[in-house]
């Protein structure tokens, strides 16, 4: 079990740090970090659906076609959010229409 919360938080931690490097980035720094971002994959989803709502600019961009490019584990945590958020509706069914 702490293994597991171990992997979380340096996911968390990684993410978090790849998000605020995307407010002064070009645009191959862009690419380069949501192609890590995705590498990450299904580690990464839980984390940047919980930042979507809060964040804007290019590193909403960014994380929202992550989200796209992971794919499917994106799917039901999007959902989720979206039954929780009446205001994150559009942009969950929006990715998930992407997704599918």
């Amino acid at each position: 079990m702490q293994a597991v919360l171990n992997t979380y938080k340096n996911v968390v931690e990684e993410l978090e740090g790849l998000i605020s490097r995307l407010s002064d980035a070009d645009n191959a720094m862009k690419n380069e970090i949501e192609n890590k971002i995705v590498h990450m994959g299904s580690d990464a989803v839980s984390c940047l659906v919980n930042v979507l709502p809060d964040i804007s600019g290019p590193a909403r961009g960014v994380v929202a076609m992550s989200l796209i490019r992971i794919g499917e584990e994106a799917i039901e945590p999007l959902r989720k959010k979206a039954t929780a958020s009446e205001d994150f509706q559009w942009v969950a069914n929006y990715l998930i229409s992407e997704i599918g």
